[in-house]
């Protein structure tokens, strides 16, 4: 028989992977044998257990009593399980903890349970908004792919840090991490999915233009744009709106619009709803990039998703969403309504990319000066400078153009001929 060793806070956090494995909550295990407040204080730590209590627990879950007490690979691996239940929600912080404390205690398990470990780790990092932890998880797991030696493991380790690292704001680490990832594939004969390989010429087409090698980006964008070209689909519909981009990033805003029309056409809200949104944003966000900005153009496309939102954003899709009612409502001059959506948007605002945190700073800036604040217009500048020194001079450009927009004197009518 197994000696059972209840000590806290080892065991609260056993009974939280057990019951978050079964996809139970702390109310179905309450009962006339204990109150919700004496469960939550177990599986805090608070409380040490007793042998009733545990024996109450088993029962409820249906375990013997000997699975409170599991070597630390099964530990690792039944964290994992649970971590990739249906049940358990991506975006919780409590299932993210139980999955760290676990890899954290399994330094001897098998490695390839590590790795699998380490890769949902990042994903419930990244789902959370926690850029940085992401990063390092995906740099500890760039590595244990390297000591495996698996191309396969390779490649994927370090697509999922070229896309962090492009959320973080850091191009040029974007660029090497999926370089490297491209080089990998094809020296291994990697067989990467033909979809997974085109998103990932697509990362890089994204991380050249950010760097501001336009005359590379739509080269590569190109290149992708003519392989699907004459299909219908995600697929296609994302490499016009990567292309779309770069076009726009070019000053061809007509030539970016026209992209962006061809991959809302042909993309069916049947085939991808998801996209089908992020589509609508992005039109949007190109919208308002053209110059002058069209904000009317802008207000069409998000006024198409007010039915879709509850049903398919993400809390990062809602705030990218509510970031660009802010920008549209600015432009149209509806300061009030700017502002509210911008408070929104901040309360998002670690769920956003690099490059959409920064426009809501700009945003919240252009706001501050427009209502008087005296130093608003300096904090302008110090993003604009705060961008170039990143190594992103087509951020810092659209940061320079906020600046200048911001201090050209309001646009008078023209008075009107009798």
């Amino acid at each position: 028989m197994v000696r059972l060793v209840l000590e806290q806070p080892e065991f609260g956090r056993r009974l939280r992977q057990l019951r978050q494995q079964q996809g139970r909550s702390q109310a179905d295990l309450t009962g006339t044998g204990m109150s919700a407040a004496y469960l939550s204080r177990l599986e805090s730590g608070a409380r040490p257990p007793t042998e009733r209590a545990v024996a109450y627990l088993a029962a409820r879950l249906d375990l013997p009593v000997e699975a409170f007490e599991l070597p630390a690979d099964c530990d690792l691996a039944d964290a994992l399980a649970a971590t990739m239940g249906r049940s358990v929600p991506e975006g919780d912080p409590e299932v993210r903890d139980m999955l760290s404390h676990a890899l954290a205690n399994a330094e001897d398990a098998d490695p390839t349970t590590r790795w699998q470990a380490l890769a949902q780790l990042a994903r419930l990092h990244g789902a959370l908004g926690d850029r940085g932890p992401e990063r390092d998880t995906l740099l500890e797991l760039t590595a244990l792919s390297d000591e495996l030696a698996r191309p396969a493991l390779q490649v994927h380790a370090r697509l999922q840090l070229a896309r962090c690292a492009r959320g973080l704001g850091d191009p040029r680490a974007a660029r090497r991490a999926v370089r490297e990832a491209l080089d990998l594939g094809a020296r291994h004969h990697v067989h990467v999915p033909a979809a997974e390989l085109t998103r990932a010429r697509m990362l890089l087409v994204s991380t050249e233009a950010e760097l501001g090698d336009l005359a590379e980006a739509a080269r590569l964008a190109a290149e992708v744009h003519a392989a699907v070209e004459c299909e219908r689909g995600p697929l296609a519909a994302e490499a016009r709106w990567t292309l779309a981009t770069v076009r726009a990033r070019q000053g061809d805003h007509a030539g970016a619009a026209e992209l962006i029309r061809h991959a809302i056409e042909g993309l069916d809200s049947h085939a991808d709803l998801t996209l089908w949104m992020r589509l609508r944003l992005a039109a949007a966000s190109l919208a308002l990039q053209a110059m002058p900005p069209e904000a009317e153009r802008a207000r069409s496309f998000l006024d198409t998703l007010d039915a879709v939102l509850p049903l398919v954003a993400s809390p990062q899709h809602l705030a990218e969403f509510l970031l660009l009612k802010g920008q549209t409502a600015f432009l149209r001059g509806e300061l009030e309504q700017a502002r509210a959506a911008c408070r929104q948007a901040a309360e998002g605002r670690q769920l956003l990319f690099y490059r959409d945190r920064v426009r809501l700073d700009v945003l919240e800036a252009r706001i501050a000066v427009a209502s008087g604040e005296p130093e608003a217009l300096a904090r302008l500048r110090h993003l604009a400078a705060e961008a170039q020194a990143a190594g992103n001079p087509d951020l810092a450009a659209e940061v320079w153009r906020a600046v200048a927009d911001t201090l050209a004197p309001p646009l008078t009518p023209a008075p009107s001929s009798a």
